[in-house]
């Protein structure tokens, strides 16, 4: 395996425990522990990739069992993470599978699935790496399109008699010449023959500069060309040729299938000038690309920094008792067992190895204890994290602190209609009251209540505001109980709508 992807797969080195927990800070309010949980075990991976070879495959992920209430952080913790490493991330939940033999889907299918996201991944970064390349390319087919469209044009708008009086004096020429004699003939009508494709020549420069002076400046931007493009199906048969074969196999399959890609399936569309540098960016880029290595770079980077996160686990705690086969319970557990130990999957793109993948499983528990899990799966999950139920100060932070804190969501989808919205402390502070007292008398769904809170008291600002240009909202406690109050008043109205 060359050097380069070697260190691609290597997005951490720089990336403390410490600086983990603070970018994590960032988007997710409190679950400290959480957080140096899932941060140590990120570093250790790093670590683990430091390692000789022989040392490496020795050494296991340490999996984490997250358990607390729905709408806490643990979806969100986990994504963060896969996000801070570069690592492919996928988030499942438990009760999808059933067990094998069942109608359902099968638990080798997640693999399947996070090898694609990955594909997807390393693809677009490869489009972002040769996009400068693809755009210069681009911009040249173009530039030939506009300057044969101009040069056609200017040919075109040619007077009528001006064209008959060429032609004219044209043929007066050569019949002075023919009559004078036949070698004079062949004297005078030489430098004649040459000097039109060279005049043809300089004519056609000078328009493609002219176009290529006009295009650097966007004047061109909405000119209506015709371009040639491969369809779409083309680059998916692409993936789908890679599918089936094992990596070492692409390089002189890849080769002779591009070759034998008709060209006659190449398509025309009538487009803007702005709307064909993307299409033949994007068209250029992808021919630039190579799909071995993305394949193998994707294969490793699910192998060895691969993020899955297994919700709803609790949901699948089968009966202790033997009366057969558990399609919901044990018998999905018992599949997943050999994909968390480590197992060969087989998917489109070749064999993938589960040993290494970090896998965080997640419940709330209400109903069973991480101990009713089957004790072999238990073992695969080693480290043990609880996240506590959010408080009235918890909503209160988790509403303005985060870089995408919902209050500063509102206000960028509100100032879009030019209307500001101020959120006051006591209205902030109300909303979260609202939030908490909700939580306790119906379901505790934790922060995902503060969404419905929110769009019931801007409901009316939202609906009205295309027309309230220039307008100034303030969200203070009074507005907030002008429009929650009856709700939380009425327990069984609150119920359907908060």
């Amino acid at each position: 395996m060359s050097k380069k992807i070697e260190q691609e797969t290597r997005p951490i080195k720089e990336l403390t425990p410490q600086h983990i927990v603070k970018e994590l800070d960032r988007y997710i309010v409190g679950q400290h522990e959480a957080k140096r949980v899932v941060a140590v075990a990120l570093r250790n991976r790093f670590r683990r990739l430091a390692l000789p070879a022989e040392m490496q495959a020795e050494i296991t992920p340490k999996n984490i069992l997250m358990i607390g209430p729905t709408g806490v952080g643990k979806t969100e913790i986990a994504r963060r993470l896969a996000k801070l490493a570069g690592a492919p991330f996928i988030k499942v939940e438990a009760t999808k599978f059933t067990q094998v033999g069942y109608v359902g889907r099968d638990a080798e299918s997640i693999i399947r699935d996070l090898m694609d996201v990955a594909i997807g991944m390393v693809h677009d970064e490869r489009i972002q790496d040769v996009r400068e390349r693809a755009a210069q390319v681009a911009e040249e087919r173009i530039l030939d399109i506009l300057t044969e469209k101009v040069a056609a044009e200017q040919q075109t708008a040619l007077p009528a008699a001006a064209r008959s009086a060429a032609a004219n004096g044209k043929s007066k020429s050569k019949t002075a010449v023919i009559t004078a004699s036949g070698a004079a003939t062949a004297t005078a009508s030489a430098p004649v023959a040459a000097l039109a494709p060279v005049a043809s020549r300089r004519r056609k420069q000078q328009v493609r500069k002219m176009v290529a002076e006009r295009l650097a400046r966007n004047e061109l931007d909405e000119q209506i060309i015709e371009i040639e493009l491969e369809p779409e199906e083309s680059y998916n048969s692409v993936f789908e040729f890679v599918a089936g074969m094992a990596t070492e196999d692409l390089g002189d399959g890849f080769q002779e299938f591009l070759s034998s890609m008709p060209n006659s399936r190449r398509r025309s569309r009538q487009v803007s000038v702005k709307e064909a540098r993307r299409l033949l960016t994007q068209e250029e880029a992808n021919k630039l690309i190579d799909f071995d290595q993305v394949v193998e770079l994707a294969t490793q980077r699910v192998e060895q920094s691969g993020v899955i996160f297994l919700d709803e686990i609790d949901k699948v705690v089968g009966s202790k008792v033997d009366l057969g086969p558990d399609v919901s319970g044990e018998g999905v557990q018992r599949d997943l067992l050999p994909i968390v130990e480590g197992s060969t999957v087989m998917t489109r793109f070749g064999p993938i190895k589960t040993d290494h993948m970090l896998w965080i499983a997640a419940g709330a528990f209400h109903n069973a204890k991480p101990s009713d899990l089957i004790p072999e799966l238990q073992g695969r999950l080693p480290l043990r994290v609880e996240l506590a139920s959010l408080t009235e100060a918890d909503y209160q932070r988790i509403l303005t602190q985060p870089e995408n804190a919902l209050t500063r969501q509102y206000e960028a989808l509100l100032g879009v209609e030019d209307v500001t919205i101020q959120f006051t402390e006591d209205g902030v502070s109300e909303i979260a009251r609202c939030a908490q007292r909700m939580n306790e008398r119906v379901e505790n769904i934790g922060a995902r209540r503060l969404h419905t809170i929110m769009e019931k008291v801007l409901e009316d600002v939202s609906f009205n505001a295309p027309d309230m240009h220039g307008e100034h909202v303030t969200v203070d406690g009074d507005f907030v109980r002008g429009r929650l109050g009856k709700l939380l008043a009425d327990e069984d109205l609150s119920r359907y709508i908060l």
